[in-house]
């Protein structure tokens, strides 16, 4: 569904989408393909949120991540899980200061503004808690004081499908705190081509050196303010909580989504609008992000499972199931 010639933008989105596209041109310096990934790592952004990519190693997961952080003009900061990491390493301590004879509080790294965390799921579950009040209040409390975090914050979380010894799965809690869980699939034979053509020729340096900043802190705000402003109908609202709902009376789904999923797919509609260079969201915006909100959130029944069914067969079956506004 597009505007038509009568309509009046009512938000200018110049600065938004010039600002999207330098960051895709930014990242496509070094990465090939995978817009998918790129445009919802913008989108989240856009939205405030963060976000889980899983993928085989390989397929640039933490690469992007980085590059996305090198375009943004804000401090970034990087964890790597493993399983022996305590919540102290990720938060920060409590440190004797023998000069006043008193503690004070060192920051971990989880204080920046973009945190990479990489296979988030080698920790334990003690240390992935630590991760559960930064992650929905930006705040850390420690020793009855609470810290405040920086705007913007964001995590971008990766994980290993496929090799599961040593790793946790991740709490449903925290699973919920993820706006988009992210696929990465394998290159095509054509983009693997590129691939190999950019190594072979990269005669020294490296390519993403050549990324340049492209928003700062205080620009981040003004866009993330924009995408909260923009329209969306009544009908589609009830269009994303019928979505949500039916997930928690499908007989394919054990467990359905919360209500901060129906958020989640509003938030990522209106930045994808935002992104299209509209200032209002369409059904086809809703649909585009539905599977990523949800297929972290639900699980599907033993019996299914058993089946071949995948997260994302369930919700594609659940999306023909509901009438699409127009």
């Amino acid at each position: 569904m597009e505007p038509n010639n009568f309509f009046e933008t009512r938000t200018d989105l110049t600065a938004l989408n010039d600002a999207v596209n330098t960051i895709r041109a930014e990242v496509a310096k070094v990465i090939v393909g995978q817009q998918t990934m790129v445009d919802l790592l913008v989108a989240a952004v856009l939205a405030n949120s963060h976000v889980l990519i899983e993928g085989v190693p390989g397929v640039a997961k933490t690469l992007t991540a980085r590059l996305l952080a090198k375009t943004l003009d804000v401090p970034f900061g990087r964890i790597q899980f493993t399983p022996d990491l305590m919540p102290s390493d990720v938060v920060g301590t409590a440190v004797f200061n023998p000069a006043n004879a008193s503690f004070q509080f060192k920051q971990g790294p989880i204080f920046s503004n973009i945190v990479l965390i990489d296979e988030i799921n080698r920790a334990p579950a003690k240390t992935q808690a630590a991760l559960f009040e930064v992650m929905e209040e930006r705040q850390v409390t420690a020793d009855g004081k609470t810290y405040i975090m920086n705007q913007p914050f964001m995590v971008v979380a990766t994980q290993n499908p496929i090799e599961q010894e040593g790793t946790y799965r991740l709490p449903e809690a925290q699973l919920d705190r993820f706006i988009f869980k992210i696929h990465v699939p394998y290159p095509t034979p054509e983009e693997e081509v590129q691939i190999l053509l950019g190594h072979h020729h990269l005669k020294e340096g490296k390519k993403e050196d050549t990324v340049n900043k492209v928003l700062t802190a205080a620009t981040i705000a003004q866009l993330q303010q924009q995408i909260r402003s923009l329209h969306v109908e009544e009908k589609l609202i009830t269009f994303i909580a019928k979505i949500v709902t039916e997930t928690r009376s499908n007989k394919s789904i054990y467990l359905g989504a919360s209500p901060r999923a129906s958020i989640g797919i509003l938030n990522g509609a209106k930045a994808i609008a935002a992104m299209r260079g509209r200032d209002f969201v369409t059904p086809e915006d809703i649909l585009y992000v539905t599977p990523a909100v949800l297929r972290h959130r639900i699980i599907v029944t033993p019996e299914r499972e058993m089946e071949g069914l995948t997260a994302d067969d369930v919700i594609a079956q659940l999306l023909q199931t509901i009438e699409v506004p127009r």
